[in-house]
C-alpha cells in the first residue's frame, strides 16, 4: 500500500478535508525535498520524506477542527498520535513517529506534562535527521492558506507562540537546513 492508497482509505467521504491534507502535505514534501537536494551530505532518504511527508498529517480526520473541515471528536494537538495510531495499524511504523513527532518542533515530556496537553507522557521529538527535515518544512505551512509560504520569521514567531523549547529545536533546524 502507498501512501495514496492510505489517504483513500481513511479519507472516503470528505473530499474539502481531502483536498486540504493533500495540498498541504504535498507544499511541506516539496520544501523537505528541496532541503534535502540543497544538502546532499545529509544523505536523506528522500523517498521516505516524500512519503512520511504526505501522511504526516493524516490523523486530522479524527480531530475537531471545523475550520479546516475536520469533523471528529479528538483535540487537534492529538492529530499526530492519531495519525501515528493510524499509520501502525496499517504497517508503517518509521512514518508514523513522524506522525507524533512533527506537532509544535516536536514536544518533550516536560512540555506535555507542564502544559497538561492531551498526551502521551513521553518525548515526542523528532530524532532521526527525516524526522527533522519534516517537522521543520511542516512550520512553513498552514492548512488555513494553502498557497502561502511562510517565512522564517513567520515560522518562527509561530513556533514561538508554543514555547522556547520548540523554538531552539527549530532555530538549530533552520541553521541545519537553510
Amino acid at each position: 500500500m502507498d501512501w495514496k492508497q492510505i489517504i483513500d482509505k481513511y479519507y472516503t467521504d470528505n473530499d474539502e478535508l481531502k483536498d486540504i491534507l493533500i495540498r498541504h502535505s504535498r507544499a511541506v514534501a516539496e520544501k523537505a525535498l528541496s532541503i534535502a537536494e540543497k544538502h546532499p551530505e545529509l544523505n536523506l532518504d528522500t523517498t521516505f520524506i516524500e512519503e512520511a511527508s504526505m501522511l504526516h498529517d493524516i490523523g486530522i480526520i479524527k480531530t475537531d477542527a471545523p475550520d479546516i473541515k475536520c469533523y471528529g471528536t479528538e483535540p487537534y494537538i492529538r492529530h499526530g498520535v492519531l495519525g501515528a495510531e493510524m499509520l501502525r495499524t496499517e504497517g508503517f511504523p518509521r512514518h508514523a513517529r513522524v506522525c507524533e513527532r512533527h506537532t509544535g518542533a516536536g514536544l518533550s515530556f516536560n512540555e506535555i506534562v507542564s502544559r497538561n496537553l492531551p498526551l502521551p507522557h513521553m518525548d515526542l521529538l523528532p530524532e532521526t535527521l527525516e524526522e527533522q527535515v519534516i517537522c521543520y518544512a511542516d512550520k512553513f505551512f498552514s492548512k488555513t492558506r494553502l498557497d502561502t509560504e511562510k517565512t522564517i520569521e513567520q515560522a518562527e514567531k509561530s513556533v514561538a507562540k508554543h514555547g522556547e523549547e520548540g523554538l531552539k529545536r527549530f532555530c538549530k533546524w533552520k541553521e541545519m537546513f537553510e
